[in-house]
């Protein structure tokens, strides 16, 4: 264990042997901290907060502080992150609240570029990249292997769908569906076609972005409305795990989806 004699560490901190911690470093009380993890200079890590394995967090940055909630008055409530994430200097994420989730959560391998945030509440998943000032306001979800570009800005409640890719300076209000790509419209996000680049560099085959360019054109081209095209699409594809989860994704969807 290295820990500079700078740092402020709380007695009821349960850090791992291995883990670094820099100066002026402050770990309030009931932080947990897996192995391999470090901690930068001027990081804060708030209370109840738990960081898995190998987590790199950066300086400046503030992990587990009291969430932007008038409605918060201080209850126990959690910051979770597993293992293998990258937090930039000057990123931010809060514990969550009683009036939501009670945590957030992020994933494992998740890269949080600087001045990224995520509000109270959020579920994020593995292997994401929110690039810099990436923001999520409270209770959004982002799924796994997600890019989001510098300054977008995701709605409360809004889930982003796995694979996706935003366009900088989006504003999002609306669900982003799963492999897709989005960029800002003239009052919000638009869908701008498939993320055909990202779905070839995660080694979908051929078979299955044929299948998603067919839902695609069904869904947002063909003139349908949304149960007849989903309809259309059940009976003329089959099999195809990636279309079912498009289908299962809107189905589920609370706000409405972004369309093109």
């Amino acid at each position: 264990m290295s820990i500079h004699p700078s740092a402020v560490i709380h007695p009821s901190a349960q850090l791992a042997d291995d883990i670094e911690v820099g100066p002026y470093a402050i770990i309030e009380e009931q932080v947990i901290i897996g192995k391999g993890t470090t901690i930068g200079p001027h990081a804060f890590i708030g209370k109840w907060t738990q960081l898995g394995e190998d987590n790199r967090i950066f300086h400046m940055t503030s992990v587990g502080a009291p969430p932007q909630d008038l409605k918060y008055k201080g209850e126990e409530c959690w910051t979770r992150l597993g293992n293998g994430n990258v937090v930039r200097e000057f990123a931010t994420i809060h514990r969550g609240t009683v009036t939501g989730h009670a945590e957030t959560v992020v994933g494992n391998n998740n890269l949080l570029m600087s001045y990224s945030h995520i509000a109270h509440d959020c579920v994020v998943g593995n292997g994401n990249v929110f690039a810099n000032s990436a923001t999520l306001a409270g209770h959004v979800t982002v799924q796994d292997n997600v890019i989001l570009g510098g300054l977008v800005a995701i709605h409360q409640f809004t889930t982003i769908g796995s694979y996706s890719m935003l366009g900088g300076g989006t504003l999002v209000g609306l669900d982003i569906p799963p492999y897709m790509i989005a960029t800002s419209g003239k009052r919000d996000a638009t869908l701008r076609g498939l993320n055909l680049i990202g779905l070839k560099r995660r080694g979908f085959s051929d078979e299955s972005i044929s299948n998603l360019k067919k839902a695609y054109k069904t869904l947002f081209m063909a003139g349908l409305k949304q149960p007849e095209a989903i309809a259309k699409i059940r009976a003329e594809i089959v099999g195809c795990a990636e279309v079912d989860t498009l289908l299962a994704f809107i189905e589920a969807s609370q706000r409405g989806i972004c369309r093109g």
